[in-house]
């Protein structure tokens, strides 16, 4: 019962919004527009609508009524009385004189823009299914005043010192050549948020390399890295929008890693999240660059130093009411440190792999591992190397940079890397360190065969897998007494059993322990003539 008279009072409107209720519905209001800009549910809506038809409601002593509001401003405690909202809202209704094409669909316009849609989705969706026929600009009119009958609240954002760096891009000021070709031109303008100290740059492309020395520069321009880099869903650096999870340019991601910084880019269609880089984009181009033209973009780029160091960082600010200077001196100590080094230029994208295994890059060939044959693969290369990641961002190869028209690996025609004079010193090199036989052997065999020798001598090296260094240069050292220049006869020769040989004793003809042979037959003699009777 509790929770039943709670709800019954919450629908409980006050007595001058009970009478605007009913005064819109008797001007033929639908209960879902009047609902919607005077943020009343629609069940209420319909309640009070229905008890105005039978009886208008009687204003009370007590009740808070339209005169007692002393600001048409909206804030905490205070609300519109009812003659402000309907006198907003009597806006959208039709004029004296002649009547709008835009009219009869008013009741479907304010539905499209309860979903969110744009003018020009609007204009489109009314062509198609209203075969309305009116200019588009009368449709941004009503949309207009639509939205100022109803404004929403923007909330101011300040940051801490060296917490924020606003970025955006902006036109410039056009460059005119020689001839008098003139160029479109974009300025990058780098704020930081709490002293407002601001870098610009001119260039003719927002491309990723183009963001990255620009941020670069501003970074070295401050002495210093803010922690956090607000901007806006470029292309250049924000692959897929999204104010969750969003999916940014790994090269910018690459970029914050080495200058210790996180890119964090705002909500699409709200530039107040940024709004110190858009009025800023505003200033250069009014205070700058207005009715100015430049014979190239260096000379656009000194204008603008220039004028940031005498004209921008002496004015007073508007907002902080101290002068950017004097503020950024307070800024600038609190900065992250910067680098030891530059961030490395690189270009980066994505590439498949072919199914010879190679990716091409500038023009030339890099070959892959072959378990990605069919994949798709990031390759980054700057002057010097060629890496390529995986979809996980795992380095799988190296390399270094080659001429168009080049391969990193290939095989020759002699089957192996590189030309056949090359593979042939190659081989001889490999057979000489065998032995001075089979070095021997292999030069003789090439000078008389020819190229297809080149085989018969890598099977050569082979063969010291199931033989010793000693069995081959002996059976090379036959071969080439023989005159035998084929493989097979090698290898008939490494099959036969190594030849025995009986060892040979040398006798000594003397020795201290070996009397001579005169003594023995004198000792023999002697005993026979003492044996004699």
């Amino acid at each position: 019962m509790k929770r039943i008279l709670l709800s019954f009072m919450a629908n409980l409107l006050k007595v001058h919004e009970q009478n605007a209720i009913q005064e819109l519905a008797a001007k033929g209001w639908s209960q879902r527009r009047i609902s919607t800009e005077l943020k009343v549910d629609r069940k209420t809506v319909r309640r009070y609508a229905k008890e105005g038809s039978k009886s208008p409601t009687i204003s009370t002593a007590g009740s808070q009524g339209p005169t007692e509001s002393k600001s048409p401003i909206s804030t905490a405690g205070n609300c519109i009385g009812p003659e402000l909202v309907i006198e907003a809202l009597d806006k959208l209704q039709p004029r004296p004189g002649r009547p709008s094409l835009c009219d009869p669909h008013r009741e479907v316009i304010l539905a499209k823009m309860d979903l969110g849609l744009s003018a020009q989705r609007i204009y489109q969706d009314l062509a198609q299914e209203r075969a309305f026929r009116g200019s588009y600009e009368s449709i941004k009119r009503v949309v207009r005043l639509m939205r100022e009958a109803a404004p929403e609240r923007v909330w101011r954002i300040e940051t801490e010192p060296a917490e924020e760096a606003q970025v955006d891009f902006g036109l410039g000021a056009p460059v005119v050549d020689e001839q008098g070709d003139k160029r479109r031109v974009w300025i990058l303008r780098v704020v930081l948020s709490y002293s407002r100290k601001a870098y610009s740059e001119a260039v003719f492309q927002q491309t990723s390399e183009n963001f990255i020395r620009c941020l670069e520069n501003a970074f070295r321009s401050f002495g210093g890295v803010t922690k956090v880099i607000n901007l806006d869903n470029l292309r250049a650096a924000v692959t897929r929008a999204d104010w969750f999870d969003p999916e940014l340019n790994p090269k910018l991601v690459a970029f914050c890693q080495h200058y210790g910084s996180t890119l964090l880019p705002c909500q699409v269609r709200k530039p107040e999240h940024k709004g110190k880089t858009e009025s800023s984009i505003k200033y250069v181009k009014n205070n700058a660059l207005k009715g100015r033209v430049f014979t190239s973009l260096t000379a656009q780029n000194e204008f603008l130093r220039d004028w940031e160091k005498n004209v921008a960082d002496k004015r007073i600010h508007g907002t902080t009411r101290e002068q950017v200077t004097t503020r950024f001196a307070h800024e600038q100590p609190q900065l992250l440190p910067l680098p030891p080094s530059l961030f490395p230029c690189f270009e980066e994208a994505r590439r498949t792999v072919h199914r010879d295994s190679y990716v091409a890059v500038a023009r030339a060939l890099y070959s892959v591992p072959p378990e990605y044959i069919a994949c798709r693969v990031w390759v980054r290369w700057d002057s010097r190397e060629v890496r390529l990641f995986n979809e996980r961002w795992e380095q799988i190869a190296l390399h270094r940079r080659l001429e168009p028209g080049r391969f990193s690996e290939c095989l020759g025609l002699g089957g192996g890397n590189g030309s056949l004079q090359k593979q042939q010193d190659y081989w001889l090199k490999r057979a000489a360190e065998l032995g001075t036989p089979c070095g021997q052997w292999s030069r003789g065999l090439l000078e008389r065969r020819g190229p297809i020798g080149l085989r018969s001598i890598i099977g050569l090296v082979g063969l010291l897998d199931q033989h010793s260094f000693k069995r081959l240069n002996e059976a090379c050292a036959k071969a080439l007494a023989q005159g035998a220049w084929r493989l097979r006869d090698v290898r008939t020769l490494l099959e036969q059993p190594p030849a025995t040989q009986q060892k040979q004793f040398c006798f000594a003809q003397s020795h201290p322990l070996i009397r001579d042979l005169a003594e023995y037959g004198l000792f023999i003699q002697n005993q026979t003539y003492a044996q004699q009777p």
